[in-house]
Formats: structure tokens, C-alpha cells, sequence
């Protein structure tokens, strides 16, 4: 039986004859995030900023978004709930309030008196906390560490498994995905939290895995094809690749827009996170990490480290 391909055997794009203008478009699309950085900052959420934290059990199951509409014209900025392991429970985040400690106390009563108004006298107010932004700060510095160990970590890993030029190329392609991801906060003027930076990992480790099931296939095509130009085999590797790239792609796609229209707000900015870092990831293995291989002077040469190769397209 015919395995199906979502792209013929017979799909052959020239792709190194593109890396230029990728390669341009890339670098103005990482400046422009930069300066929008720089110039208009993030949209920093309450973890970042710090805020006021009630966690609340309901006698029954919490109507979150009945909550969450009720609270939202307190004119107290931005306010999220959420579920906290039972669906009886349900954690509030209220944006802090300019005033001072007095300013906090005045959000938490109408913060209670509207709930215990809309749902009742049975709410059971278990915590409530003072988030300052000293402790936002410390959060910011965490997600940086976090994003910097994984590049760290995954560089190492591709070291190890590949040759130093497959290493170099694969971190110009997450430092790309992740600059573009944060470029799109910064444009957008999306909410920049925790959920965030889950997602900025999470983009690196799909971009990640792209781009081994293409560099797995230039090595093995590198002692296959000892005196094919760089060039070619590397539009003969993608083009290999590239129905199991696209259908990934497509089916983690379909996916997460799943998830941003039926999520809801609370997931929504996450979801679009994700969105957009499968494009960008999708991108960059094509037109980032593989064309690198050229600028750093790969040539084949015998054979390469981490020889017992595995066939990553098998199952497409």
C-alpha cells in the first residue's frame, strides 16, 4: 500500500535560492521587534506587575464567567479568574491599584461585596494576598533564566548530535522564533505573563523539533551525496522533509485555533502565542536554520558525528 505524502516525491523547490530574501526579511522584522521593545515595552500582566491575589470557594461549582463579568466593571483595571484545582475554587488577580496599601484594602471589599452581591454569602474567601512589584521583578528574571537555559541546553544537545555548524544554526533559528514572539507582544500590545513564557518554551521546543527532522536528513544526505554542492543538498533535504514538516505543522495549527475559539479569554493571548510560534518555527527551519549551514561553511566530509541516523519521515 502507497504511503500517502502530503507532498508529492516529486515537489522539488529551489529554497537555498530564496535564503537571501529571507534571510533580509528575517533581520528587518528583528530589528523592528527591537525597537518596539525598546520604544513601546510589554504589556506586563499581573504576575509581572504584581496586584492583589483572593482565592474564593464557592458552595458549588464557580460560574467563572459570570464572575468574571460581574467584577470586570469595578473599575479596578484589569482583572482574571481562573479555576484552582477544583472547580469550586477560583483564584482572582486584580491589577494593583495606584494609592498604596490603603488603595489595595478598598479593592479587595469591593472586590468581596460585588461577588457576595451577584452569588450570594456562601463564598468561603480562603487567601488574599498583596503581590508587590519586587516579586514581579523577580518573575521577569526567572522567565529570562528559563528561556536562556533552554537555548543553552538544546545548543548543547545538537552539539553533541550533530557538528558544531548544525548546532550554531539551529540556536540563530530559536533566538529568531523567540525575538519574533516577543516582537508580536510588543505590536500587539498582548497581555506579556507567565503563560507567556510556558509558551515561548514551548515555541522552542517545536521549532527545535523541526529543525532536527531536517538536519537529521542533511546528515545522512551529507554521506549519501559526498559531492553534491552544499546548495543542492540542502533544497534535496527539505524538499524530503517537507511533507512531514507541513503536516505538522497543519495538524498542531488546527489544533490551537481550536483552542483560541473555544478556550476562552483566559487562554486566548497563549493560544495566539502558539499560533504564531509555529509559523515563525515552521519558517525558520526552512529558511533559517538550514541556509545558516551554508554561511558557516558546511561541507561534507566523511562521516559525521552521531552516524546511526534515524529516518524521522517514516511515519508521513
Amino acid at each position: 500500500m502507497r504511503r500517502f505524502r502530503f507532498v508529492p516525491d516529486t515537489f522539488d523547490l529551489p529554497f537555498m535560492s530564496w535564503r537571501r530574501v529571507a534571510f533580509v526579511s528575517s533581520l528587518a522584522l528583528i530589528t523592528l521587534s527591537i525597537i518596539l521593545l525598546v520604544v513601546r515595552g510589554l504589556n506586563y500582566g499581573i504576575d509581572f506587575r504584581g496586584g492583589i491575589l483572593i482565592e474564593v470557594k464557592t458552595p458549588e461549582v464557580a460560574q467563572v464567567a459570570s464572575m468574571r463579568d460581574s467584577l470586570s466593571t469595578l473599575g479596578l483595571g484589569e482583572v482574571t479568574l481562573q479555576e484552582f484545582g477544583a472547580p469550586d475554587d477560583i483564584l482572582i488577580r486584580v491589577e494593583r491599584q495606584d494609592g498604596g496599601e490603603k488603595a489595595q484594602l478598598e479593592a479587595v471589599s469591593l472586590v468581596k461585596s460585588r461577588l457576595e452581591e451577584d452569588f450570594g454569602t456562601g463564598l468561603d474567601y480562603r487567601r488574599t494576598e498583596f503581590v508587590g512589584p519586587k516579586v514581579g521583578g523577580e518573575l521577569i528574571a526567572a522567565g529570562i533564566k528559563a528561556v536562556v537555559s533552554a537555548l543553552l541546553a538544546m545548543m548543547a544537545y545538537i552539539w553533541f548530535r550533530f557538528e558544531w555548524q548544525f548546532s550554531l544554526g539551529a540556536v540563530a533559528a530559536l533566538l529568531h522564533d523567540v525575538i519574533l514572539t516577543i516582537g508580536m507582544f510588543a505590536i500587539t500590545g498582548l497581555e506579556f505573563n507567565l503563560a507567556t513564557v510556558a509558551a515561548i518554551l514551548l515555541i522552542v521546543g517545536y521549532s527545535l523539533n523541526d529543525t532536527v527532522v531536517v538536519y537529521d536528513r542533511v546528515r545522512e544526505n551529507l554521506r549519501k551525496y559526498k559531492k553534491l554542492p552544499i546548495g543542492d543538498l540542502l533544497d534535496r533535504s527539505i524538499n524530503d522533509t517537507l511533507s512531514r514538516t507541513l503536516m505538522t505543522s497543519i495538524t498542531t495549527l488546527l489544533a490551537l485555533l481550536a483552542l483560541y475559539i473555544l478556550g476562552g479569554a483566559v487562554i486566548a493571548d497563549f493560544s495566539l502565542a502558539m499560533i504564531w510560534g509555529v509559523l515563525v518555527g515552521t519558517y525558520s527551519s526552512i529558511f533559517i536554520a538550514a541556509p545558516s549551514l551554508i554561511l558557516l561553511n558546511l561541507r561534507p566530509s566523511g562521516p559525521q558525528k552521531g552516524s546511526g541516523s534515524i529516518d524521522l519521515e517514516t511515519s508521513v
